[in-house]
């Protein structure tokens, strides 16, 4: 790969990925995060993202569109409303569309290209070779070994290239960020080495805070009253698995009708869903749409426990960023998925992990909660504890780090391939900022 050439100016960084505010997407939204606080720091920062309309940028960002139309609002999120034969050929014509922007750009010292659309990992070195920069990849979704999960069928010859193809832009790249240690042990596996895997979670959505049932317009608003309510908040995309879920509420509603059980959430589950708990007359549900950011402190609040799913499948291809919020509201959660996964470790003392499609289970340990106040308050203690060792100025800190890294690597002369510095390990129980 083409080295970077030695600054001698404000160091600069383009992200190029398909959202980016006010678009839908958690890894627009983690762009942001990350985008405003670099500029805040120095950087000059520049965001490639499809779309013609306005963009919610914070000041010293650039933000550069293609032109297009935007895609079906519920794309890029684990599903699409689409066939999947238009999906393939819209992601592929926002890839197209994202490179020949960015390669119009004047140069950066360091390109990150992140999940979305799926195969920007495989025009990452290209672009960084063009920019004369170093190459990150921002790793939300290991494609294409999570297509099989979202119901995508392609032939195998042609998986098997995709998956070669893929796999060698990654071993490419400087470094590579992955959002849980079961993503980078899906890395190493790829042939990514060890020292170029960087591992940096996701975070909640900056001023997420505890709301008291008493102070909570939302909740007062859908007449919840004292019940005690559980809560399903994020995208009903087709990696998250909702059987159990409509299993544990229907067996709730002949034992314990005074739970409530909340939806919010949009996406290609959502009518499925839908159809399912209307059919079962739960109506101990409710489904509710995606709440705007003002008021995520209060839905999210409005819960005395969270829900998180993960087809077991997934483990190790995407982390489910629900958790994160739960935990900011200062609620525990049950994660339903692999006890592999990162998301699994992240509700380790302030939740618990249950088998997805096990209603039975499930209920009970609602049930259990339910009747455990006390159990409740202090593993929602610890939740929110947890969350506010790690957010959005700490993963800046981190990224900003790696960043600096980089162009300190290449601006020394090369005597031995460059690697990116190692910032944390990715071994153990905790993660590092639990």
């Amino acid at each position: 790969m083409r080295r970077c050439r030695p600054l001698a100016h404000s160091p600069s960084i383009l992200f190029v990925n398909r959202v980016f505010p006010p678009d839908k997407g958690a890894t627009g939204r983690c762009a942001f995060d990350l985008a405003q606080r670099m500029a805040s720091a120095g950087w000059r920062v520049t965001v490639v993202a499809d779309g013609d309309g306005p963009s919610a940028a914070p000041p010293g960002v650039t933000v550069v569109r293609t032109g297009a139309g935007p895609m079906d609002s519920g794309a890029g999120e684990h599903g699409s409303r689409r066939g999947a034969a238009t999906m393939v050929r819209d992601y592929l014509d926002a890839l197209r569309r994202l490179t020949s922007r960015a390669m119009r750009l004047p140069r950066h010292d360091v390109v990150v290209t992140m999940t979305d659309p799926p195969l920007m990992a495989r025009v990452g070195p290209m672009l960084a070779a063009w920019h004369g920069a170093a190459a990150v990849h921002w790793c939300h979704d290991l494609y294409p070994a999570l297509l099989p999960v979202l119901g995508l069928r392609i032939p195998d010859p042609l998986y098997r290239l995709v998956e070669w193809s893929v796999a060698g832009a990654l071993r490419r790249h400087d470094a590579v960020v992955a959002i849980g240690r079961c993503m980078a042990r899906q890395l190493g596996a790829l042939g990514v080495p060890a020292e170029r895997i960087v591992l940096l979670p996701n975070w909640a959505e900056p001023g997420i805070r505890p709301v008291a049932r008493e102070d909570n317009r939302f909740r007062a608003e859908l007449g919840l009253g004292e019940r005690f309510t559980i809560a399903y908040s994020g995208n009903l995309g087709l990696a998250h698995p909702m059987g159990g879920v409509l299993d544990a509420a229907a067996e709730l509603a002949r034992t314990d009708p005074d739970l409530a059980f909340l939806v919010i959430g949009e996406g290609r589950g959502r009518p499925a869903l839908e159809t399912a708990a209307a059919s079962r007359g739960l109506r101990n549900l409710r489904v509710l749409p995606l709440q705007p950011v003002g008021r995520l402190s209060e839905s999210l609040s409005a819960a005395d426990l969270h829900l998180a799913s993960m087809d077991p499948r997934a483990e190790g291809l995407l982390v489910p960023c629900k958790v994160a919020g739960a935990l900011a509201a200062g609620r525990p959660c049950l994660f339903l998925g692999p006890a592999g996964s990162e998301a699994a470790a992240l509700v380790d003392g302030c939740g618990r992990v249950l088998d997805p499609a096990d209603g039975a289970g499930l209920a009970a340990a609602v049930r259990g909660y339910a009747r455990d106040p006390v159990r409740c308050a202090e593993e929602g203690r610890r939740a929110l504890s947890a969350s506010v060792r790690w957010g959005a100025d700490a993963a800046a800190r981190r990224f900003t780090a790696l960043a600096e890294s980089l162009l300190e690597r290449a601006a020394r002369p090369v005597t031995t391939p460059a690697v990116a510095t190692p910032l944390v390990r990715v071994t153990g129980r905790r993660l590092p900022h639990a």
